[in-house]
């Protein structure tokens, strides 16, 4: 598991620097601004799951946010609010159904 720094975008250009996914899955800061760029280059299509911590007012788990990325696409999920954030380590927590080929990267505007 990898803790992803926000990389910045800038009106002048900035390129982004995209790392291979973790099969144990990533973390990121809550972010208003922050998303998660995501390119999967396998043929097959992969989830990408935001955890979403704690429950409803009604004791049911909150639903998490799962994004299906088709093969050789690229989505970008966010933003990340402090709601998606885990009351343990102040993170927020992206699993993967699969990471051959996916690689990802913070960004933030």
């Amino acid at each position: 598991m990898a803790n992803l720094a926000y990389q910045q975008a800038k009106l002048t250009g900035q390129a982004v620097a995209l790392a291979a996914a973790s099969g144990g899955g990533d973390t990121v800061k809550a972010n208003p601004n922050g998303a998660l760029l995501v390119r999967n280059g396998d043929v097959a299509a992969k989830t990408v799951t935001v955890v979403i911590p704690g429950n409803t007012d009604f004791g049911q788990a909150e639903p998490d946010v799962a994004v299906v990325v088709a093969a050789g696409a690229t989505a970008l999920i966010g933003p990340f609010p402090a709601a998606a954030e885990d009351p343990s380590d102040h993170l927020v927590h992206i699993s993967y159904s699969a990471v051959t080929s996916v690689t990802v990267a913070a960004v933030t505007i």
